[in-house]
């Protein structure tokens, strides 16, 4: 998983340095697809329920999913990207949203606190604690900053196959969750909005999109419970 996740994050690399204005992104895609076969990795989105690519690009009012197409970046425009990799048969899957040119300070803060609510929940990520203290905690640093945290779609546990149960909500659903064990890998992946919650899937059956049209940002690791703590698999080598 190591050597998957070490793939994610050369895919999240090159594809951030390429978003620039007037990049499509489909574009984007096709840098990601040259990692993968240089790496001689394969795609666990491409073909997934019929994911017609191998990364999700997701710009503005779009949360998750987003199809690469036609779509050309402008000045100004925040754009998640999501990549995911297999390598031996185990997964990698990691997101991160990058400002297109100069972006208004209340956008920058969104992808700011959207980071730093990752990095909370991650810190949750310990033997002996239960899973739901991550959504707690990623909850606790959006909300506390004014923004929303979507519901209807969360993180997951991550290895042989790129959704796995248990399901890693990002937000405190009531109960504490299953208690957490060295070994166990979990794909965080907080979704914040700077408005409301609510969402909207759109016709294509993958795009989601702000209900209210407001922007969205989407920051994901993979994550390793080891003795010693939280282990980032998607981390640049």
């Amino acid at each position: 998983m190591r050597k998957a996740g070490r793939v994610v994050a050369e895919m999240l690399a090159a594809t951030s340095a390429a978003a620039r204005p007037g990049v499509t992104t489909a574009r984007l895609d096709r840098v990601a697809r040259d990692v993968l076969e240089k790496r001689s990795a394969r795609s666990n989105f491409l073909g997934y329920h019929g994911f017609p690519a191998v990364i999700c690009t997701s710009p503005n009012n779009v949360i998750v999913h987003g199809i690469p197409g036609s779509y050309v970046l402008r000045e100004g425009d925040i754009i998640s990207l999501d990549c995911g990799a297999i390598v031996e048969g185990y997964h990698g899957d990691a997101a991160v949203t990058v400002a297109v040119g100069d972006i208004p300070p209340l956008t920058e803060k969104l992808l700011r606190v959207t980071e730093e609510s990752l990095a909370a929940g991650i810190g949750q990520l310990v033997a002996g604690n239960r899973l739901h203290e991550v959504g707690y905690a990623v909850q606790t640093v959006a909300e506390g900053a004014g923004f929303s945290v979507v519901r209807g779609y969360v993180g997951h546990a991550i290895g042989t196959q790129m959704h796995e149960e248990p399901a890693v909500p990002n937000y405190w659903p009531g109960t504490p969750g299953p208690k957490l064990r060295t070994g166990m890998v979990f794909a965080v992946e907080p979704m914040v909005n700077m408005g409301a919650a609510d969402t909207v899937l759109l016709e294509d059956g993958w795009t989601v999109v702000t209900a209210d049209g407001s922007l969205s940002a989407h920051f994901e690791h993979t994550i390793a419970i080891t003795d010693d703590g939280p282990e980032i698999l998607t981390l640049p080598a």
